[in-house]
């Protein structure tokens, strides 16, 4: 067993809140029944995930919010990008480094923070997330955290069980967890559906895994709970691909951050700057 539920693919979701989803209540309580189905999916992160053709925008995304190519690229979460070099210049750059025109293409043009999350290879399980948020004048990226992505690192056409992350632009709209909320903005969904047992790929416990998620939505129903487990594109594409917490070992398809760096993140998310996440190996987040 590894870590989280199914998955999402990149250009097949709608960027944003679908208009008319009711809000959630906070804290909502699934039933015994729920929590044992859920449980029984839990058997791996990305267990049954997809992805959407990396050429093409992500799906609802008009061509008017495509970014045009500009400035130079560099590895995003560096001390040289993501915070300056110490007593050297520090003006937010005006494109998120290391994104190629096509991967900004992605972005909804409402985007105000962006959390980008770069492979080592592609078939690399480890990886750095960094969080940009949009100062007015460029983009102003925070401290470079170490995560794990899934077993056999990225793909352009994720499928269920094939143990890669989907490489994609998705929009950040729900968290939950085991825990009570940590003070994020974003619906949170507090619940035992989000328990989890036995051990990872290397032998680590899962156990609090899922003390904090937030759902990467691909393949799912933005304004749900992440244990929704509503498949717009069909089971075969995957979806429940999470953030979540590590537990110090490859996920089958989520990215995984350390508890800490997991309530930061909760805490920074706001909903009216509309975060999306960038995720990808380097090369291919590059192009």
């Amino acid at each position: 067993m590894a870590s989280s539920i199914d998955c999402p693919p990149r250009p097949c979701h709608r960027a944003g809140r679908q208009a008319g989803t009711p809000a959630r209540v906070r804290g909502r309580v699934v039933s015994a029944a729920v929590v044992l189905v859920v449980l029984a999916a839990l058997s791996g992160c990305g267990e049954d995930t997809g992805t959407a053709v990396r050429d093409v925008p992500v799906s609802g995304v008009p061509d008017t919010a495509r970014v045009a190519p500009g400035t130079a690229d560099a590895e995003p979460g560096t001390t040289d990008t993501a915070q300056g070099r110490a007593g050297a210049e520090t003006r937010a750059p005006a494109r998120i480094p290391g994104l190629g025109p096509r991967t900004r293409a992605w972005i909804p043009a409402n985007a105000r923070q962006v959390v980008v999350v770069t492979g080592r290879g592609k078939d690399a399980n480890r990886s750095r997330v960094v969080l940009y948020e949009h100062t007015g004048s460029g983009w102003e990226g925070g401290p470079a955290w170490p995560a794990h992505n899934a077993l056999r690192g990225w793909t352009d056409d994720h499928r269920a069980g094939d143990l890669r992350s989907p490489i994609g632009v998705f929009t950040l709209t729900d968290a939950g967890g085991l825990l009570p909320d940590p003070g994020t903005r974003l619906p949170y969904d507090q619940s035992q559906g989000f328990a989890v047992g036995g051990t990872g790929f290397e032998g680590e416990p899962l156990e609090g895994s899922f003390d904090y998620v937030i759902a990467i939505d691909y393949n799912r129903v933005p304004g749900t709970s992440p244990l929704d487990r509503t498949r717009p594109l069909g089971a075969d594409r995957g979806g429940g691909i999470w953030l979540h917490v590590d537990h110090e070992g490859p996920t089958q398809g989520c990215v995984s951050l350390s508890e800490r760096h997991m309530e930061e993140l909760l805490r920074a998310l706001d909903p009216d700057r509309h975060p999306v996440i960038v995720m990808g190996d380097a090369d291919s987040l590059r192009e």
